[in-house]
């Protein structure tokens, strides 16, 4: 069975009970509201122990030890509150087919909800052997966003209605992936990410017949530093590692291209290229041209996993590096034109890659600066709290929120490159370790 959704219900009462459900559906992958459709068939035919719908084509398929009644219906004008508070789309028209009701003096209450034929027993039986291969609720949390694209798999951005996106799939690969023990799994997304590759990793994953987004400029150097472990075994993943890091030394979209002190600028009016993203109609809210400071810390470590063809570049970057973002005490957010806000990237420098481009006495002021002005319980502030620009509540429409997304609002993902950091500048001793681990998490 393909997606699948179960409910069960247990009685313990001595008492009757009754219960119904099923009374509405709708599409809940699209972030745009539905209204009454006239082409949408409420049918629905016995095969078996199973009652079949096919409301908009594609089968669906129910098991139920209830009673079903069928009796179609719209329940029009659906409100959802919080997005209308948003100012989303926020009205809707739901559809129900019929209704499942149970009486629970057996006890219990069964519905299947899915594709295929499996039966209640045969999907629980299947889920309990996934289930003992992720052993704590973290890995059983995790594996939920890994989900099958076409024959390969891939990693969802968020739910409930993000797809795959390059630059948060890439970044989420080694944790998903190496850190929790299924790096067989994890290959197949680098090589299914690697046959979508010419030289540049598009942000937005298409679906079959869609166009690729290639508004990314780190979206191609997460997949580098993520295929690291891959590069050797497998040639697909080697060849698009330095296909990738030969577009970016020639130049490609967006202005993206090696500058001549080895670093790497990026940049047009209009287009928003980091993981700072926001936009809104023409509005980029962080527009970052020039060359990003976390940037510049995916870029040399790129180009170490590039070998010994790009030994000559990485060096020339580094040097290049500390001498052009260091300000005295921490370090600049963009360079070319210069960029004094006091932001998280910088900490990408210090931990959370691979290779640190700081080490010593500066590392050490990045990271105490990190903490003292950007950490909280939940993340890394975007942006200090002592800038003029800085928004402290993440609210209101849409222009309001994402005017806030990057200028102030805090961000969890950052920890881990900041625990790093924190653990990397004291030494990485095994008392370190147990101090930042009671500390942090």
């Amino acid at each position: 069975m393909g997606n699948a959704f179960f409910v069960g219900a247990c009685w313990r009462g001595r008492a009757r009970c009754a219960s119904s459900c099923a009374r509405s559906s709708r599409a809940a992958t699209t972030t745009r509201s539905r209204r009454e459709q006239r082409g949408l068939r409420f049918e629905a035919r016995v095969e078996g122990d199973a009652l079949l719908w096919s409301p908009y084509g594609e089968e669906i398929a129910a098991r139920s030890d209830g009673a079903y009644r069928h009796e179609p219906l719209w329940y029009r004008n659906f409100v959802y509150d919080e997005e209308r508070e948003r100012g989303l789309d926020h009205v809707e028209d739901l559809a129900s087919p019929g209704e499942f009701s149970w009486e629970l003096r057996k006890g219990s209450a069964h519905l299947l909800l899915g594709r295929g034929s499996e039966s209640f027993q045969q999907l629980r039986e299947r889920e309990g052997e996934r289930r003992k291969g992720l052993p704590t609720p973290l890995d059983r949390a995790a594996d939920a966003y890994i989900v099958r694209r076409g024959r390969g798999e891939t990693i969802v951005a968020g739910y409930p209605w993000f797809t795959d996106w390059g630059r948060d799939t890439f970044i989420a690969l080694r944790g998903l992936g190496l850190a929790a023990g299924r790096k067989g799994r994890r290959a197949g997304s680098s090589g299914s990410g690697a046959r979508r590759l010419r030289g540049n990793a598009p942000q937005s994953l298409p679906d079959a017949g869609d166009q690729p987004e290639f508004n990314s400029v780190d979206a191609s150097l997460w997949f580098v530093v993520a295929a690291a472990p891959y590069v050797a075994s497998e040639p697909e993943v080697g060849a698009a590692v330095q296909a990738i890091l030969e577009g970016y030394r020639r130049g490609t979209r967006h202005g993206i291209r090696m500058d001549g002190d080895g670093l790497l600028a990026c940049g047009e009016p209009g287009v928003q290229l980091t993981w700072m993203d926001a936009k809104v109609g023409d509005w980029v809210v962080t527009p970052r041209t020039g060359k990003p400071v976390e940037v510049q810390a995916l870029w040399l470590n790129a180009l170490a996993v590039g070998g010994a063809a790009w030994r000559d570049d990485l060096a020339r970057g580094l040097d290049s590096f500390e001498a052009r973002f260091w300000n005295g005490s921490h370090l600049r957010d963009v360079v070319d034109p210069a960029e004094e806000s006091f932001r998280p990237n910088q900490i990408l420098a210090v931990g959370g890659l691979p290779l640190p481009l700081l080490t010593g006495e500066r590392a050490r002021q990045i990271v105490d600066a990190v903490e003292e002005r950007l950490l909280t319980p939940l993340g890394l502030r975007s942006l200090s709290p002592d800038d003029p620009s800085y928004v402290g509540r993440y609210r209101g429409g849409v222009r309001e929120r994402d005017g806030a997304y990057h200028q102030g609002t805090a961000w969890p993902w950052l920890l881990g490159p900041f625990v790093e950091a924190w653990v990397r500048v004291r030494g990485s001793t095994a008392r370190v370790k147990a101090e930042a681990r009671k500390r942090f998490l």
